[in-house]
């Protein structure tokens, strides 16, 4: 069946672990400044990494209502699954789904949308801890844009994968130019999960809560070979967050400062 396979598209749901763990490393090449109040390659990834690893060691937990809505269209049917559910994440590696309601497709509910929260389960585990970073350990850097976007998050980075695997992206990332958070995702998976998926495209949203940057929207379309789109959509809302932070000091320190 296409979405027995079909739910290893759905890998932009490990994003999340990647911005709630420490990330290390410094850029590959760096890109001079376009400005005089704007930051080189280096020392954005390098602030990004240290503002990260301070949100990890940070975030206690956190719940949250969480949506997820699948739309398929194309052989043999349409098919559509929505389900909500309660999401509790426990600092370093627990994370823990309860049903609220669910409706639609079963094949859906249970091939595609719960093995997605399995992933996610996975990839903050230990032993995939540092694969799913986005730091320099796993992607080279670009320097694409460095401009007031209107948003708060003016440097545009373009990311490749080191090495492609499910856990991996390339596209581009936005960065904020305080907490230096990733703001939005705009990717493709580093490795092309199936055979039967042609291409995917992610597009992935996160919401300042408090001191902490979270999840606020995923979107991915993929196209199946024989001629189906299949739509996933991932809303996420209510967070409720425990967590002490020094986000500001250290997005302040000089690039190469030690934190504390």
């Amino acid at each position: 069946m296409i979405f027995s396979r079909a739910k290893y598209f759905l890998v932009p749901s490990l994003l999340m672990a990647s911005l709630f763990s420490p990330s290390r490393g410094v850029a590959q090449d760096a890109a001079p400044e376009t400005g005089p109040t704007r930051l080189s390659l280096s020392e954005i990834v390098d602030k990004m990494a240290k503002t990260n690893a301070q949100r990890a060691k940070d975030l206690e937990h956190y719940q949250g209502k969480r949506e997820y809505q699948l739309d398929y269209k194309g052989f043999p049917e349409d098919l559509h699954a929505d389900m909500v559910v309660r999401v509790s994440y426990s600092a370093p590696s627990t994370v823990e789904f309860t049903e609220v309601s669910q409706s639609g497709s079963k094949m859906i509910l249970n091939r595609v949308i719960k093995p997605i929260m399995l992933t996610e389960q996975e990839s903050i585990q230990p032993a995939n801890y540092a694969r799913v970073q986005i730091t320099a350990d796993n992607y080279n850097f670009t320097l694409l844009d460095s401009q007031d976007s209107g948003d708060g998050c003016p440097y545009e980075l373009g990311v490749e994968p080191k090495a492609p695997n499910k856990f991996l992206f390339r596209g581009k990332i936005w960065v904020d130019d305080k907490d230096f958070a990733v703001c939005r995702i705009e990717a493709e998976p580093a490795k092309n999960p199936s055979f039967w998926i042609k291409s995917t495209a992610i597009h992935h949203s996160f919401m300042k809560v408090g001191d902490f940057w979270l999840p606020a929207e995923n979107n991915s379309a993929s196209n199946i070979r024989l001629g189906g789109r299949a739509t996933l959509t991932i809303k996420y809302e209510d967070y409720q967050v425990q967590g002490a932070t020094r986000l500001q000091a250290i997005a302040k320190a000089p690039s190469g400062a030690a934190s504390n």
